[in-house]
């Protein structure tokens, strides 16, 4: 690319002056002769005129070096290093029309100083550089009120990235206006030039071999494994695609939490044994590089914890996680056991960001399926620094909460508030799906997100039902979740060091009430919130939320009408409780001055 530049610019000379009148002037040499050309930047309706000049001398041809190789052009640099152009933009102003007079709304002028408070508005907001450079300065403009209701005048300077897939990176101007006239490249100088120009064409304007190398990772690097040859490889983590699919070529990126669900065709006949993304074989044999750096440490990835889970849903965690390896086992040709259902990574790594710990935890299942099936897999990374907290605490606000992030929750303890973190601590509601049934498991659970209202539920079948206070209790744990929460925050980041930022979660529901079989048959928190604060920047706070669980007040039977399955809801609604915001108006001056009592002797 640099040798057609050079080609292109030996036929068009190109130099660009400006004086102080606002007029640029472009000195075009052609081999047709030469012309001058003069036009008024902010006049754009004058016509284009050229001028004749006095033509110039040929020029002598060069002299050939002993080696026979053409000597390069004085104006090409010789260092290896193109220059970069010096056009600032902070000092240009397009609408700047009188020099030394403020012009209206152009925000730009620098002789606008005292006027800026009577702006209305920037006739000009934003000023770049060429739009063809990969990376180019931007100067912004912008008016703010003051307190006294004036104008105040907001500029900044900031680079913006060229996300085209062709931009120029840097280009060869000497004083950022002209372009010196490069060699003609030969055949015998062509590979000394080649070399000397693509070395930096499409690479940054600093030299990347004088930056200290870093050993560590940083935000956002992938992860790299380790062989065991020696080569190395990206860390996979499986992820969904543009569809539900899992795609198994997702690279994991350093410090960037991620978690989610996919699903797979599989036929559990052929697959069962035979595909690597059903075994934990797969997930715990690695050797994590612990750095980008090729005598980086190798780290190996401890197992956690593995949990098996059993065809009704029922987990067991077994003893001794770190020790056998459970593969896949084709038990029936309908009916496959230990197949991973969920991996979760956590990663630890140090200030130099070089991991020094990778855990992972498992949950192994037994799956059924006559004929193929689509079986779901959730995956997770999370990052934890070294010496810092286990688990990631994010907050849903500062310090108001924000539509659409989850709902705060904890436990009281005696020294505070225990905050919930994992999944299946915090505020939940059933996931809806289908022939979904109350009593046999596993039940999937969605947190509750501020400002979203959602409606859930399961299928109850009375045959089930026999035992009423046993299908009770199962019932309200399935509803509230494993564990239940018993507080909420009342902002996004209310410390966990001051109770009376939390809110209790209201309940009166007593099951010993009722005469006859009580069963939970909805469940629904009213979550009441106000805006606090100023009427520019209201902060979102919870100030009650309340569980309403309705039961049967009839027998199952009449309930249902003839029906032997009946339908168990969850649901969750924010009522906002604001006081309508009234317009304040200063009250009226009064007097209270006091006369001297003999201000009007002797009248009185």
């Amino acid at each position: 690319m640099a040798v057609s530049v050079a080609v292109l610019c030996l036929l068009l000379s190109f130099t660009a002056v400006t004086t102080s009148e606002n007029t640029t002037s472009y000195n075009f040499n052609t081999t047709f002769g030469d012309w001058e050309y003069n036009a008024r930047d902010n006049d754009a309706t004058q016509p284009t005129q050229f001028y004749p000049t006095a033509p110039t001398a040929p020029t002598a041809p060069r002299a050939l070096s002993p080696s026979g190789v053409e000597p390069p052009e004085p104006g090409l640099p010789d260092s290896g290093q193109l220059l970069s152009p010096v056009t600032d933009v902070g000092r240009l102003c397009p609408c700047d029309e009188h020099q030394d007079v403020c012009d209206i709304n152009c925000c730009c002028d620098p002789a606008c100083t005292d006027e800026v408070a009577l702006f209305t508005g920037c006739s000009v907001d934003t000023i770049s550089g060429t739009k063809q450079l990969c990376s180019r300065d931007v100067a912004s403009y912008s008016l703010a009120s003051t307190t006294d209701g004036y104008s105040e005048l907001q500029s900044s300077v900031q680079k913006e990235t060229n996300s085209d897939i062709f931009c120029i990176q840097s280009q060869n101007r000497v004083d950022g206006f002209s372009h010196p006239a490069p060699a003609l490249p030969t055949a015998s100088s062509f590979d000394s030039l080649f070399k000397e120009f693509t070395s930096f064409v499409f690479g940054s304007e600093k030299n990347t071999a004088e930056l200290p190398a870093s050993s560590g990772y940083q935000f956002g690097d992938v992860m790299l494994t380790a062989g065991r040859s020696g080569q190395r490889a990206m860390f996979w983590l499986p992820a969904a695609g543009l569809t539900a699919d899992c795609v198994d070529t997702s690279p994991a990126a350093f410090l960037k939490d991620r978690s989610g669900r996919c699903s797979r065709r599989v036929v559990l006949e052929r697959d069962c044994s035979s595909l690597p993304a059903l075994s934990m074989d797969t997930y715990t044999s690695i050797q994590l590089c612990a750095g980008k750096n090729k005598d980086a440490a190798v780290v190996p990835v401890d197992v956690s914890s593995v949990v098996l889970q059993s065809v009704d849903g029922t987990q067991t965690e077994l003893a001794n996680s770190g020790g056998e390896k459970l593969r896949p086992v084709l038990l029936k040709p309908s009916l496959c056991a230990h197949v991973v259902l969920q991996v979760a990574y956590v990663i630890k790594y140090d200030p130099a960001g070089e991991v020094v710990n990778a855990t992972v935890s498992l949950v192994l299942g037994f799956v059924r399926a006559a004929a193929a099936l689509s079986l779901e897999q959730e995956f997770q990374i999370t990052f934890a620094q070294e010496g810092g907290e286990d688990v990631a605490v994010h907050y849903s606000g500062n310090p108001g909460y924000v539509v659409g992030l989850p709902l705060v929750s904890g436990t009281r303890t005696a020294e505070g508030i225990a905050r919930s973190v994992g999944g299946t601590d915090t505020l939940s509601l059933l996931r809806s799906a289908q022939d979904q049934d109350c009593l046999q498991g596993p039940h999937q659970r969605s947190p509750v997100l501020f400002g979203v209202d959602s409606v859930s539920g399961c299928t109850l079948r009375l045959e089930d039902a026999a035992n009423c206070s046993l299908v009770s209790q199962l019932l309200l744990d399935v509803l509230r979740g494993p564990k239940q929460a018993q507080y909420v925050a009342s902002f996004g980041n209310s410390p966990l060091d001051y109770p009376l930022d939390w809110v209790p979660i209201k309940n009166n529901f007593n099951p010993g009430e009722a005469q006859i079989c009580s069963l939970p048959l909805s469940l629904h928190l009213e979550i009441e919130w106000t805006k606090y604060g100023s009427l520019v920047n209201p902060q979102a706070q919870i100030v009650s939320i309340k569980e309403v669980i309705q039961t049967n007040t009839t027998s199952l039977d009449m309930l249902s009408g003839g029906s032997s399955i009946l339908s168990v809801r969850s649901s969750v609604a924010f009522v906002p409780v604001s006081a309508a915001a009234l317009p304040g108006s200063r009250a009226t001056p009064t007097i209270n001055a006091r006369l001297p009592f003999d201000f009007f002797f002797p009248f009185v």
